[in-house]
This record gives C-alpha cells, sequence and structure tokens, in this order.
C-alpha cells in the first residue's frame, strides 16, 4: 500500500518496460461470466487499474463492493493517482492502494513493475482505457485481464488485455464499470459506495457544521475544463437567492485551482451575504461537508458524484457533458439542469456543438430546480441530515 508512481517519458522507455512483462494467453470474451464466479472462500486477488479521476474512483467503488459482497476473503489492490488515492484511502473494501506518482516520468512503471516482482493476481480490470493505464495493465502479472472491447478501448487500449467485455450500447459510465463485475460472474446490484464519513472524521464534521446556523447548501464552482464551468456572477446571483430566500448557508467547495479561485473571488465581490469557502479542504473533508449538506449543486465534476454516493440531493448543471453519461446516477433525475440538449442516439454530439451550452443556464433555470427541492426532498423528502 505504500507505492508511489506517473507517466511522461518517451515511447521508447515505455517498450522497454513493456518487452519483458508477463503475457497471459490471448483471448476474446462474447458472454458472460468469463470466468466461473468466485465462492465465499475464494480469496483471488485482484489489482485494478484506474488512476484518475475523483468521479472515476466513485463510479469503481460499487465494483470493488461487488467483488468483496461475493468473495470477501479476497484481496483487491488498486493503482491510483495521489489525487483519488486521497479520498479512498481508508475505505473498509480497499485493501492495498499503490499510489502512481506522476512526477517520476517513465520510472513511475519501473517502480510499479519492481513493487510487483514476485507477486501474481488472479485478475486485473483495466478500467481505464488509455495509453498510460495500458502500460501498467501491461505490467501487472496476471492470469486475467480484463477490459474493453475494442470499440470502447481508446489508445488501443485493447491490445494490453486478454479478455474483454462485450460491447454494449451507451450506458452511464457507473452501468459501464459495472459489467466488468457482471463479465467476472459477481451480482453487481445492489449498488453501494460506503464513502463514509469515517468514524474518524465524525468529530471534525461536527465542529464544522457547529459553527453554522442554517443548513448547508454545498456550491461546487469548479471543473477541470473551462467549458463545463459555469459564469461565476451567476454563482454569486444564486447564493444570495439562496440565503435569503430559502434561508440556507452557502459553501464553497472543490478545488483552489486558478479558475476556482477567480470564481470565488468574483462571488465573495457581489454576494451581499457571504457565502463560507472551504475550497481545497482535500476530499475526505470534502465527503464530510457534503455529507452534512442539505442539497448540493454542482457542475459535471467528481464532487457531483460523491455526493450521490452520500444520498444526497443535488442539483447537477449539465451543458458539455451528457446527463445520461455523466449526470447523477440513478437518483436527482428531476434535479438536472439540462442544457445539453439532445440526449445520444448512438453518438456523442460533436465538441463544438457543446463549447457554449453551460452559459445558456440562467440562475431563474437552477432556482426552479431548488423550489422543487424545497417541495420534494427538503420537507420530509429525502433526508439532509448527515449519514451515520
Amino acid at each position: 500500500m505504500r507505492s508511489a508512481i506517473h507517466v511522461a517519458g518517451d515511447a521508447q522507455k515505455y517498450t522497454l518496460l513493456v518487452s519483458s512483462v508477463h503475457r497471459a494467453p490471448r483471448r476474446s470474451a462474447t458472454t458472460f461470466p468469463l470466468v466461473p464466479p468466485p465462492t465465499r472462500s475464494a480469496g483471488r486477488r485482484y489489482c485494478i487499474v484506474m488512476l484518475s479521476a475523483v468521479g472515476d474512483a466513485v463510479h469503481v467503488l460499487p465494483v470493488v463492493i461487488a467483488i468483496k459482497r461475493a468473495d470477501p476473503q479476497s484481496h483487491i489492490t488498486w493503482i491510483l493517482q495521489q489525487g483519488p488515492a486521497s479520498l479512498v484511502d481508508g475505505h473498509p473494501m480497499v485493501d492495498e492502494i499503490v499510489r502512481f506518482d506522476r512526477s517520476r516520468g517513465w520510472r513511475a512503471f519501473a517502480d510499479v513493475r519492481e513493487l510487483f516482482r514476485g507477486r501474481h493476481f488472479d485478475v486485473v480490470l483495466a478500467l481505464q482505457d488509455y495509453f498510460k493505464a495500458g502500460i501498467l495493465t501491461a505490467i501487472t502479472p496476471a492470469s486475467l485481464k480484463l477490459g474493453y472491447d475494442r470499440a470502447r478501448a481508446r489508445d488501443a487500449n485493447w491490445l494490453f488485455t486478454n479478455r474483454r467485455i462485450p460491447p454494449h450500447a451507451p450506458q452511464h459510465i457507473q452501468d459501464e464499470y459495472l459489467e466488468f463485475a457482471s463479465a467476472l460472474g459477481i451480482e453487481p446490484q445492489p449498488v453501494r459506495w460506503e464513502l463514509g464519513p469515517w468514524d474518524s472524521e465524525r468529530a471534525w464534521q461536527r465542529e464544522f457544521v457547529k459553527q453554522l446556523d442554517r443548513p448547508i447548501v454545498s456550491l461546487v464552482i469548479g471543473t477541470s475544463r473551462p467549458h463545463k464551468d459555469w459564469y461565476a456572477e451567476r454563482w454569486g446571483e444564486l447564493a444570495d437567492a439562496l440565503s435569503g430566500r430559502y434561508g440556507l448557508q452557502p459553501v464553497l467547495v472543490g478545488g483552489r485551482s486558478s479558475r476556482e479561485v477567480a470564481t470565488e473571488m468574483i462571488i465573495m465581490e457581489r454576494t451581499r451575504q457571504k457565502p463560507i469557502s472551504a475550497l481545497n479542504s482535500g476530499l475526505r473533508r470534502l465527503a464530510s461537508i457534503l455529507d452534512a449538506s442539505a442539497l448540493v449543486i454542482s457542475l459535471d465534476t467528481g464532487p457531483l458524484h460523491m455526493a450521490v454516493a452520500l444520498s444526497k440531493p443535488v442539483i447537477s448543471l449539465l451543458g458539455f457533458s451528457n446527463p445520461l453519461r455523466t449526470g447523477p446516477y440513478r437518483a436527482s433525475q428531476e434535479l438536472i439542469v439540462n442544457a445539453y440538449g439532445e440526449m445520444w442516439n448512438g453518438d456523442r454530439l460533436a465538441t463544438d456543438r457543446r463549447m457554449d451550452r453551460m452559459q445558456t443556464i440562467g440562475v431563474a433555470d437552477v432556482l426552479e430546480k431548488v423550489a422543487l427541492w424545497k417541495e420534494r426532498y427538503a420537507d420530509g423528502g429525502a433526508s439532509s441530515a448527515p449519514n451515520s
């Protein structure tokens, strides 16, 4: 569980790393399950390759939990970059986290290979389908390396696996990941995340909530991509309405990127009742804040899926992203502010048709969903109390 590892480097060094790795016979899968389902005493050893991002890590957790439910004696190793690793750290169903240090370039792959020297896994789950992750799949010694079918595997990622889940029509990313459990003969339902907060985090959560005299509405104000963001001025107008009209305490949450800091400054300048800023609190404390929230209002980014995992009502602002693909999973569907427009008919909308859709969302559109939340969730609907 103590390792660090990253990418960069040149292709020749990648090739050298892969040239001597363990190779299992290559076979193609067309039916489920691909292997006999595990018994409750099977004790198989699994390695999950999913490096980033936070939302993806949240979506992998139900796969982990399904494996543990079917095979309680199993051992699960997960290769992760530092950001999402800090969220998963301490999860009761994850036995080992291998931290992949991006700053070490090609040496990061050598670190993993050295760490796994003399070890063997029964199954590698290649859940991340790009070249960097494919290299890690290749250098991880395992009998079965399960990945995507050719149509869905980007960067020729299918070359690094010896079994593949069958092709499937477009669906929510959570359901896509659950296909991996089904391929192993494991029942993925019910879907559980068990994201916490952990017992050790409850004291901090209580202290945070104690300073507030109004219900929390967490505002996730930034994403990793500018075209998934919303105008800062509108966040400020929304925050004032949430305070004045609904008696809520807005709390700004997320990271501390330059765009998030700029948005925070504009919000603070333009609001009459200043929100509380909890930007850059760290992912585990963010989980505690979201868990204590009566409502979460989020862009398409990791905290949106954290809120769903914590069973919190969430108003999602989606324009660049397809709600059917990356929206809240099986929850808060009527609270989606959908500026994406047409849903898929087998094809994604071209990027240039999606670039400016977030900015078509007005404050009134969001407040309409807040009113719906107030009617159906806040007063006798879904609980807004912290999970116990």
